[in-house]
């Protein structure tokens, strides 16, 4: 079987995901239509690896809400924006919050299947100009016999997250220290360059300097800061129903939202060598699984026992561990359950401090957790991600 390898991934800076109103500025980003952002990503990638664009023979694209400016099979329009061959096709891939992850796992077994050499995924997410839940329009998504099925009904996902954190035991505190320790760990690296090789600049129309580094990190976060933040998720509907939750969660430690895209080039290691090309890492492991879609933020937990067992690989094996930050008590609940020392996970930060753009976030935390791994030297690394309905992605990636 051939082995499917990332010969490079980029992403943009990330922009807090807020249009623009007559009082207030939006995101950086919010001015810049998806399609734009991503070819511009897709270009950089493209013009980076040098090889010839004719090559690649599908562009796969995570995507969460396929609506608006983000209707029009993005992949597409965005190859076509940035010039690049007209016969290259593409596809829109949504699993939730993994959809780019997804899109890097069909384009790997793509090329480990022989049904493709070269594939580019990515992913997008415009969230100021397509907010989240844009493409329900006040539908009801889930259909009549789920809702019975789960009586007195789904939660939202932050209910999901007050729930984990009262199951596992995880205070206000615990919370608001994952918080600050990941704006800090961002921080860091941005005034430390660990980002430049990941970062390509965006250029935005009536700015005279490209867009070149995340505007969402807060640096000098502390957790005495974030504790006078009130609870997001409390209301009287979920406070009859979970009378025994405490309500920690908040805007200071849940994931923000932003705009983003990334893009991985993704190729058989023969190819790779045959074209001269150096591998910067190959897949060596999938999985994916489901828990239930009340706690829908905990299917981390068994797709990571399940990539682990396909793997052969202990979670000891594993240099660079990243669980998205979609709320504190996601990463903080699967590190208590596989007893990971907090050194390993999120090591540069995550999607608290960086910023959680859906359909891009799967791309992006793969491309920081290879730079990670290179700048380390470590040689595997693992990536899960929560997803809505209790669905959840994982990934291992070994160093070439």
């Amino acid at each position: 079987m051939p082995a499917a390898v990332i010969v490079d991934a980029v992403r943009s800076p990330l922009g807090k995901g807020r249009a623009a109103t007559e009082t207030r500025p939006g995101g950086a980003l919010s001015g810049l239509h998806g399609v734009e952002l991503l070819a511009q990503v897709i270009g950089q990638l493209m013009e980076r690896s040098g090889i010839d664009p004719g090559l690649v023979e599908d562009v796969i694209v995570g995507c969460v809400s396929q609506v608006a400016d983000q209707s029009g099979t993005p992949g597409r329009w965005a190859w076509l924006a940035a010039g690049l061959p007209e016969h290259v096709p593409s596809t829109t891939v949504d699993r939730r919050c993994g959809s780019s992850q997804q899109a890097a796992h069909f384009g790997a077994q793509a090329v480990m299947s022989g049904a493709c050499d070269v594939v580019v995924v990515a992913g997008l997410e415009s969230m100021s100009r397509v907010p989240m839940g844009s493409a329900r329009l006040g539908r009801d998504p889930f259909g009549p016999s789920v809702q019975e099925r789960y009586a007195p009904g789904l939660v939202p996902q932050g209910v999901s997250a007050e729930l984990i954190a009262h199951r596992w035991g995880l205070g206000r505190a615990e919370l608001d220290e994952c918080s600050a320790r990941s704006h800090e760990l961002a921080a860091h690296f941005t005034a430390s360059g660990g980002f430049d090789g990941e970062i390509v600049p965006i250029n935005i129309p009536g700015c005279l300097t490209p867009f070149t580094e995340d505007e969402t990190i807060r640096p000098g976060t502390t957790v005495e800061a974030l504790e006078s933040l009130p609870s997001s998720f409390r209301t009287d509907e979920w406070e009859q129903r979970f009378p025994d939750l405490s309500w920690h969660l908040t805007a200071g430690n849940s994931s923000q939202i932003s705009d983003g895209a990334s893009a991985l080039l993704v190729m058989s290691e023969d190819l790779a060598r045959r074209l001269g090309v150096r591998a910067r890492a190959r897949f060596h492991s999938f999985a994916i699984a489901s828990d239930d879609p009340i706690t829908m933020l905990m299917g981390p937990v068994p797709a990571t026992e399940k990539i682990l067992a396909r793997s052969g690989l202990s979670i000891d094996d594993i240099n660079h561990i990243e669980v998205n930050e979609a709320f504190a008590s996601v990463p903080l609940a699967w590190a208590s359950h596989f007893g990971v020392d907090r050194e390993r996970l999120n090591p540069r930060g995550g999607a608290i401090a960086l910023g959680h753009p859906l359909g891009a976030s799967g791309a992006r935390i793969m491309t920081t957790m290879l730079n990670g791994l290179e700048q380390t030297g470590g040689r595997y690394g693992l990536q899960t991600m929560c997803e809505a309905g209790g669905m959840a992605n994982a990934t291992i990636i070994e160093r070439a």
